[in-house]
């Protein structure tokens, strides 16, 4: 089995389609579908199922796929392995981060990261939910990942809690909290907006506002976390994030207000068991030192 073979029954399975696939290889169609013929001889049966609109995968494509995943990460982790006897000059460094870590710690991480090792290439995926990036580092298609609650099921993985982050209240410009600091019963007469049920926004506002025994009101639910400040600032409602975030929030004219008691979520960085590629190892290494030194200080990184 060869690796341009993998490569392309994954970008395949990836896209759905072998079109689709042969413009992201930018290779000839014709070339894409003799590779696949020839991985299907080798194994003796179908990986995909040839629709009218794309490809599904057949029995066999499934149970191709993980491994498939693995193999090519394996790959990537030999030539990483060569560079790092040269220095780390090159390489990639896959991370799938829900978008609260995204916005903090992870973009402070990447960008100290990138000054020691401005050669490596570092791609960062947003999941919908906790349990897709997970599911991610599990199937190889990120080497690390990070979720932003420590209930998140990774006692298979290797793992990491990171510094805890202190989440604010956001209100809308014209609020007048009264107040210094808002209880849960206080935050339980306001309407919400949120994303979506499963998410770690979502679940901090159930969370908060859930000691009171009753439901956040949620005014404005949507998947865009994007639209979540300017919806606030438009006055449909209330959110809570975390102080780096509703700082930048309160920048833009939003109203922030610190919450009692005070809500703190540790986050986990994570990967899975066994040896990671040299551009890995030195982001987890980077956060170690982090979660070493204790929150607030990142002189250095």
């Amino acid at each position: 089995m060869e690796r341009r073979e993998l490569e392309y029954f994954l970008t395949i399975a990836d896209q759905g389609s072998f079109t689709a696939a042969a413009q992201t290889l930018r290779v000839a169609q014709p070339s894409l579908s003799h590779a696949i013929a020839s991985l299907e001889n080798r194994l003796g049966g179908r990986v995909f199922h040839r629709l009218a609109q794309g490809v599904s995968l057949t029995p066999a494509g499934e149970a191709l796929l993980e491994p498939a995943r693995q193999v090519m990460r394996d790959f990537s982790t030999a030539t990483d392995s060569v560079r790092r006897v040269l220095g780390l000059a090159g390489g990639r460094l896959d991370i799938v981060a829900q978008t609260t870590l995204a916005v903090d710690p992870l973009a402070d991480l990447v960008g100290s990261f990138l000054r020691m090792h401005p050669k490596v290439a570092v791609r960062i995926t947003d999941p919908e939910l906790g349990s897709d990036v997970t599911a991610a580092v599990r199937a190889g298609e990120c080497e690390l990942g990070m979720v932003d609650s420590t209930e998140d099921t990774v006692d298979d993985l290797g793992s990491m809690v990171l510094p805890g982050r202190e989440f604010l209240a956001v209100l809308p410009a014209s609020a007048d909290p009264g107040r210094s600091a808002l209880t849960p019963a206080d935050l339980a007469a306001l309407d919400w907006v949120s994303t979506p049920k499963g998410t770690a926004p979502r679940e901090v506002i159930e969370n908060t506002v859930g000691t009171q025994g009753s439901s956040p009101h949620v005014a404005v639910e949507t998947a865009h976390q994007a639209m979540i400040v300017p919806s606030v600032l438009a006055g449909a409602g209330a959110t809570l994030l975390p102080a780096s975030m509703a700082r930048e929030a309160a920048e833009r004219g939003a109203v922030t207000v610190s919450l009692r008691p005070r809500v703190i979520r540790r986050g986990v960085l994570f990967w899975r068991r066994g040896p990671l590629s040299p551009s890995a190892a030195e982001f987890v290494s980077l956060v170690e030192e982090l979660v070493r030194r204790g929150p607030g200080d990142r002189s250095g990184v």
